[in-house]
């Protein structure tokens, strides 16, 4: 058999036992598609794998498969966003809204995409500046959410929010989450905002335990561009997070902006995949419970 992809990178988390056999079992199956297959240097790998560092993996490979669970697709996204190239998600994880292809299907799944029956699609990406007395900082896109946030326990913190430079509304809040449709399923779901398909072209706003009850989640065109105004930490420490993965502090009269990035990733799914099933099942939507004794 052979695969249209000429190269194909194998990343996961090189703590986890599972994800080490799994990661040489699917190298053994793309040297029988003839792949050049190139193995993120922190799990290792044997010839004919080679092992390099992810950037580097990122940059030569045609198809990055992850195997693990969201956070670890996170990861991947970040790591080939300045050259993006497909990825394939294998769920070992335990919710998995990202990753799809399950271990059971594992070997046929991959094995259709290498012939190239698959699905595939783009989804938003997020940029974001600092904008500092001292200068701006620009950082890295993101696929699920940038947040600011108090970042200690206690008093809230005062912000004021705009879509487009117009004035949206000054919150008293823990904190906002500026959420991709990819995101709408994480921190931005925990805090009440609705549910987006990843298909649309849109960004969600979602308050942290808003003081004012009426601060309700929003929904604004993708082609927006956020700014988030700190205005008052009340004594407190503020920061602005990336996907969870990274963060900054932020004083009062700091500001931060997020727009779409100019380029979308691409995930690409088996024959068959369905969204909505997914959502019902991470979700157990349509399912009857056993009622916990008593």
């Amino acid at each position: 058999m052979t695969t249209r992809f000429s190269s194909v990178g194998l990343m996961g988390r090189a703590s986890d036992p599972e994800v080490s056999r799994m990661v040489g079992k699917l190298a053994a199956q793309l040297a029988a598609a003839k792949a050049a297959v190139l193995v993120d240097e922190a799990l290792g790998a044997a010839p004919p794998a080679r092992a390099l560092p992810l950037k580097e993996l990122a940059a030569q490979a045609d198809l990055l498969i992850v195997v693990g669970g969201d956070g670890t697709l996170l990861k991947a996204a970040h790591a080939v966003a300045a050259r993006p190239i497909p990825l394939v998600g294998v769920n070992l994880g335990r919710l998995g809204f990202l990753a799809d292809i399950t271990p059971e299907k594992l070997q046929d799944d991959i094995a259709a995409i290498l012939k190239g029956d698959y699905s595939s699609e783009d989804r938003l990406m997020l940029g974001s500046r600092v904008l500092r007395a001292g200068g701006n900082e620009d950082f890295p896109p993101v696929l699920n959410d940038v947040v600011v946030q108090k970042a200690d326990g206690g008093r809230l913190i005062e912000f004021e929010t705009r879509v487009d430079g117009h004035i949206l509304t000054a919150y008293r809040a823990d904190g906002i989450v500026v959420a991709t449709p990819t995101g709408s399923t994480a921190y931005a779901l925990s805090g009440g905002g609705p549910i987006l398909h990843p298909a649309m072209d849109a960004i969600t706003l979602v308050p942290i335990c808003p003081h004012t009850l009426g601060d309700r989640p929003i929904v604004v065109a993708g082609a927006s561009e956020i700014e988030i105004h700190v205005t008052d930490t009340h004594g407190g420490r503020a920061q602005v997070t990336w996907d969870g993965q990274h963060a900054q502090p932020l004083a009062a009269g700091e500001r931060v902006t997020v727009k779409r990035s100019a380029r979308p990733i691409t995930f690409i799914h088996p024959r068959g995949y369905d969204y909505y099933r997914i959502l019902r099942t991470k979700l157990h939507w349509g399912s009857t419970r056993t009622p916990h004794p008593s």
